[in-house]
């Protein structure tokens, strides 16, 4: 073997323990060890991310050449065999199912071959009317009646133990999993690029899962608000990066709104006394699920605004700790947004406040 082809083997042979090493859930507590992974996330991990933790790696060198095993023989992992022939690399999924990516370099050249995501099932949630969450859009008279998230905006004063709200937290659970991001960055996100996208995953231009995703789109290439900083996070790592980068360190908290039943219907709920906790700073990331095949995140950073944890109990007994975030400066909101409608003030005269759904995070600084 060569020495071109020598190094190109080592350099295979060290993505290849990379990947397995690198999953997800592995990324979180290799670059966030302190920091509590919130429901929210846990939710739309892959099943195959826990897998990795217990996944390990193993390498022989004999006179065949290196062999790498980063599965322990068992479904899923990267294989790498390094010989006379070449260099061959399989990364398998972790269920055991076919599929997976193919690399091969020989006399022939470099030859790649992707199995994901061909003919994958896809389940894209579609939501009335814009997202409440972005601000630079006016609310629909459908989103105005019939979005749960209407119930969620308030004013800050109202923020006080025995205060009592009627409240509706809702879930999403749309099926989307957060892909590697060596996947998701694999796979394009624009705008000109969504007829590709389609066929990629198998939609019909002319569905709804595809005028979801065309607005998905659109909503994370459109302009950030204000002074605010935006970014569409495609995986979990490049949401957390985005989010330490952002609040500059990695001692970070990331919290999403909890609820102890399923399924909880609209009700009347009460601050408990002693229930509300304000956040450390005011330099604040939230992130909004988006709907597409795969988790994707709206995440905005301002420093204009104020968390707080909120301890709730409904007529129903149901226990909340709700998350919510008060903007203080919102001057530049659309006039006619959906916060605007409900609480009847305008741009920049109070402090808006919302509640966030079970399926949103919100990052801070920890202390």
């Amino acid at each position: 073997m060569d020495r071109s082809l020598l190094l190109l083997s080592f350099l295979l042979l060290a993505a290849a323990v990379g990947h397995a090493a690198l999953s997800p859930q592995l990324y979180w507590h290799s670059v966030l060890p302190n920091t509590p992974m919130p429901k929210a996330i846990s939710n739309i991990l892959s099943p195959d991310a826990f897998a990795d933790e217990k996944a390990g790696t193993s390498v022989s060198v004999g006179k065949g050449g290196v062999y790498v095993n980063a599965g322990k023989g068992k479904p899923g992992g990267t294989t790498v065999g390094v010989g006379r022939g070449g260099v061959g690399v399989h990364v398998s999924p972790a269920n055991g199912k076919p599929g997976g990516t193919n690399v091969s370099v020989g006399n022939g050249g470099v030859s790649v071959n992707t199995g994901y995501p061909k003919k994958k099932p896809v389940v894209v949630n579609v939501r009335p009317g814009n997202s409440p969450f972005s601000y630079i859009y006016a609310a629909t008279e459908t989103q105005l009646h019939d979005d749960p998230n209407v119930a969620l905006f308030f004013l800050e004063k109202d923020l006080r133990p025995g205060a009592k709200m009627n409240l509706h937290f809702t879930q999403t659970n749309s099926g989307a999993t957060f892909l590697s991001r060596q996947e998701a960055d694999s796979i394009p996100f624009s705008s000109s690029k969504l007829p590709a996208i389609l066929h990629q995953f198998s939609i019909e231009s002319d569905s709804i899962e595809a005028e979801a995703m065309k607005k998905t789109l659109k909503e994370c290439e459109e302009p950030a608000v204000g002074s605010e900083k935006k970014y569409c996070a495609t995986s979990l790592e490049s949401m957390a990066d985005f989010s330490t980068s952002t609040l500059g360190t990695h001692d970070v908290k990331a919290i999403s709104t909890t609820v102890d039943k399923e399924g909880t219907p609209a009700q009347q709920y009460t601050i408990r006394a002693s229930g509300v906790r304000r956040m450390a700073g005011t330099e604040l990331v939230a992130c909004h699920p988006e709907a597409y095949p795969y988790a994707v995140f709206y995440c905005h950073a301002t420093t204009a605004a104020r968390a707080y944890t909120v301890e709730m109990v409904g007529k129903d007994w149901t226990k909340v700790e709700a998350v919510a975030v008060c903007h203080t400066d919102t001057k530049a909101w659309n006039p006619k947004h959906l916060a605007f409608q409900v609480l009847k003030v305008k741009p920049g005269t109070v402090p808006v406040c919302h509640f966030l759904p079970q399926d949103h995070v919100v990052w801070s600084r920890s202390s």
